[in-house]
C-alpha cells in the first residue's frame, strides 16, 4: 500500500519581501502545487494522502482561498486527510468548523480531529493528534500513540502529527516537543507503522519509521531541503517491515541566498554575471549577505545590479550588516567631475569626513559622496559623449 505524505501548505502565507504582484503569484504556486500533488499521488498508486498539520496559514483565511484549495482536492480519486496544526488548531475559532470550509470541503476530504483510528480500506488506517490552541500542554502525539491499541493484526496504521521533534529541535518548546523515545516505543509495539509529521518545512529522516515531509512549496531561507513531497510505500502482509520513503520534488519556488565577497569591480561583475545565470527569476527570492569594501564608484555599479535584479526576481531582502560593505572613496571616482568654486569645496570636505573622523560621519560622507557620483557622474558622463 502506497500513500503521499506532505505537511505545511499554509495557505494564505503572505511574505513581506514580495510586492502585491509578486505575492499574488506566490499563492498561485502554493494552490496550483496542490494540484500537482494530487496528480503525482494518482500516479504512484497512492491510496490516499495525508497532510501533517498547517494546511492554512490561519484560522481566518478567506472563503476564497478555502473554495479553491478544496477545488484542487475534489477530484482526486482518493481520501485526503487533513491534521490541524499550530497554525490552524481545532479551537473555538476554527476554520475547520465554519461555514466556509464546510460549504466547500468535498467528500473525500476527511479532518483528522480526534485520536480514532479512521480507516481509508480495509487494512489501512489513519490516526492523527490534532492541535486545539496555540499553546499545547503536552506531547499531542505522544499522548495519542500512549492511549492507542495496537493495531488489530492484517491492518496498516498511519499516525500523522505535528510539532517539534526533541531528536532535531531540542531547543524548542519542552512543553509540546514530540519526544522520540515515546515515538520508537509505539512503532515496536504495532500501534503504528509510519508517523507523518509536519512542523519542520526542511524534508528530515528523523528514524527511517518518522519523516517530515517538508514544505511542498519553500517559504524561506532556512529550509535546507522544501518543495518535496514523500511517497511512503507500506507492505500490507508485513506492516512491520521498514517502508519505502521516496521524495519527490514538486515546488517551483526557490530561496536563493546571495553571501560574497565585493572588494572590487571584478566582483561586482562576477556577481552580475552569477545573477544572471540563476534561471526562474519570477520565482526565485534573494537574500543579500555582502561584504568587502568598495569605491564610490564600484558601490554605484553594486547598486545598479541591485536594481535590475529587484526588477527580475520575485524578491530580494537584504541581510548585510550596515559594518559588512565598507566604502572608501578612490581618487579616479572624482577626476572626471569637472567640480568647481563650492562644489569642489563641499567634495573635498566630504572626502575628508569620509576617511577619517566617526564611523556613523564617515559613512554618512560615503553615502553623499555616492550620491554625488551618480547625479554628477552621468552629466559628465552625458556631455563626454557629446
Amino acid at each position: 500500500m502506497r500513500f503521499l505524505h506532505t505537511a505545511d501548505w499554509q495557505l494564505g502565507m503572505s511574505r513581506r519581501f514580495l510586492d502585491p504582484e509578486r505575492q499574488g503569484q506566490f499563492d498561485a504556486a502554493r494552490r496550483d502545487v496542490l494540484g500537482t500533488l494530487g496528480r503525482l499521488a494518482v500516479s504512484e498508486g497512492c491510496e490516499a494522502v495525508v497532510v501533517g498539520g498547517d494546511v492554512f496559514e490561519t484560522n481566518t483565511e478567506s472563503a476564497r482561498t478555502v473554495r479553491q484549495a478544496m477545488e484542487k482536492l475534489r477530484d482526486l480519486p482518493l481520501k485526503v486527510f487533513l491534521l490541524p496544526g499550530n497554525h490552524d488548531p481545532l479551537n473555538a475559532a476554527s476554520i475547520w468548523d465554519s461555514p466556509k470550509f464546510r460549504d466547500a470541503c468535498p467528500d473525500n476530504v476527511l479532518v483528522l480531529r480526534d485520536g480514532r483510528p479512521v480507516q481509508v480500506r480495509p487494512g489501512f488506517e489513519v490516526v492523527g493528534a490534532p492541535w486545539r490552541s496555540k499553546r499545547p500542554t503536552s506531547d499531542l502525539l505522544g499522548d495519542l500513540l500512549t492511549g492507542l491499541d495496537p493495531a488489530p493484526p492484517g491492518v496498516a496504521r498511519v499516525a500523522v502529527g505535528h510539532g517539534a521533534v526533541d531528536a532535531v529541535a531540542p531547543q524548542a518548546d519542552p512543553v509540546s516537543l514530540i519526544r522520540i523515545a515515546g515515538v520508537r516505543a509505539a512503532l515496536e509495539a504495532g500501534k503504528a507503522h509510519y508517523v507523518a509529521l509536519g512542523d519542520r518545512h526542511s524534508t528530515t529522516e528523523v528514524t527511517p519509521r518518522v519523516w517530515y515531509s517538508g514544505a511542498p512549496e519553500p517559504t524561506d531561507f532556512d529550509e535546507v531541503d522544501a518543495g518535496n513531497v514523500l511517497i511512503v510505500g507500506l507492505d500490507e502482509a508485513d506492516p512491520a517491515a521498514p517502508p519505502t520513503v521516496t521524495r519527490h520534488r514538486v515546488g517551483t519556488w526557490r530561496f536563493e541566498p546571495v553571501t560574497v565577497e565585493v572588494s572590487g569591480a571584478a566582483d561586482v561583475a562576477a556577481l552580475r554575471a552569477r545573477l544572471a545565470a540563476l534561471p526562474d527569476k519570477d520565482r526565485t527570492v534573494l537574500n543579500f549577505a555582502l561584504r568587502g569594501t568598495l569605491s564610490v564608484a564600484e558601490k554605484e555599479a553594486l547598486d545598479a545590479v541591485r536594481e535590475e535584479a529587484a526588477d527580475l526576481f520575485a524578491g530580494s531582502r537584504d541581510s548585510s550588516s550596515r559594518t559588512d560593505l565598507a566604502i572608501r572613496p578612490a581618487d579616479d571616482d572624482f577626476d572626471t567631475l569637472g567640480l568647481t568654486g563650492f562644489a569642489a569645496r563641499t567634495l573635498d570636505d566630504l572626502r575628508e569626513l569620509a576617511a577619517g573622523g566617526d564611523e556613523a560621519a564617515a559613512r554618512q560622507a560615503s553615502d553623499a559622496l555616492g550620491l554625488l557620483v551618480r547625479l554628477t557622474g552621468s552629466g559628465a558622463t552625458s556631455r563626454r559623449a557629446s
